[in-house]
């Protein structure tokens, strides 16, 4: 499960953060002030949200530390301050983008996926992967199965790829629809996610298992052993 450093002293705020973020899938760490947090980051977040004003200290002091240290985990402030020299600031420090408060939930979450989507992508040097029969081969965006290319839509590609870059992530259907769009570049509802989903498993055959529901949530690759 990806998880999440919530560094944040307002704890009316924290706490809606945090149903927000259980909501979608993401573990929560709570921390409400620096010295907290920094024994939170033993756990290796996925991502961290950042105040910047805190009981102990300033969330730039904190981005200082966490780069100084090589930690490449992304990093998003959560700024009450529109002033353009603080953004800029926490930027030139090493974050990786800003939530103005008070901000939108479905914002956030967007800002928040875009983070951790880029990062494993980073992570990830392999340009192909292997699951069951078949290849995805990520750069070409082509799927294979032995030695035969398996005939796919773009849009059925780009929801194997959002699940291959979340191997054993639970995506929401919510997530999933945000980061698909269809041929003209518009955004898909809920049912034409389910047509793709169809469609995908159809093709991919028996192996279409390595694709998990979880009722009521989303969807899951499985992981690979």
């Amino acid at each position: 499960m990806t998880s999440i450093l919530l560094v944040e002293d307002d704890f009316a705020l924290a706490m809606g953060t945090e149903y927000a973020l259980q909501a979608e899938g993401y573990e929560v760490i709570h921390a409400g002030n620096l010295m907290q947090a920094r024994k939170e980051l033993e756990r290796n977040p996925d991502l961290i949200l950042l105040d910047v004003m805190l009981p102990d200290g300033n969330g730039f002091d904190f981005c200082k530390e966490v780069r100084e240290n090589n930690r490449q985990v992304p990093i998003i402030f959560l700024t009450a301050v529109e002033d353009e020299i603080n953004i800029v600031q926490g930027l030139e420090l090493g974050a990786d983008d800003y939530v103005t408060k008070p901000y939108r939930v479905k914002e956030l979450l967007s800002r928040i996926a875009a983070n951790i989507r880029r990062s494993k992508i980073g992570q990830k040097d392999e340009t192909q992967y292997s699951f069951g029969k078949h290849i995805f081969y990520i750069n070409e965006f082509r799927l294979t199965q032995g030695d035969q290319n398996v005939e796919c839509t773009p849009s059925e590609l780009r929801l194997l790829k959002e699940l291959v870059q979340n191997e054993g992530q639970v995506l929401t259907r919510n997530q999933l629809l945000e980061r698909l769009y269809d041929a003209e570049e518009n955004y898909i509802d809920d049912n034409t996610l389910s047509v793709y989903m169809k469609r995908l498993r159809d093709k991919l055959g028996e192996d279409a298992e390595w694709i998990e529901t979880v009722r009521g949530v989303g969807y899951r690759l499985k992981k690979r052993g």
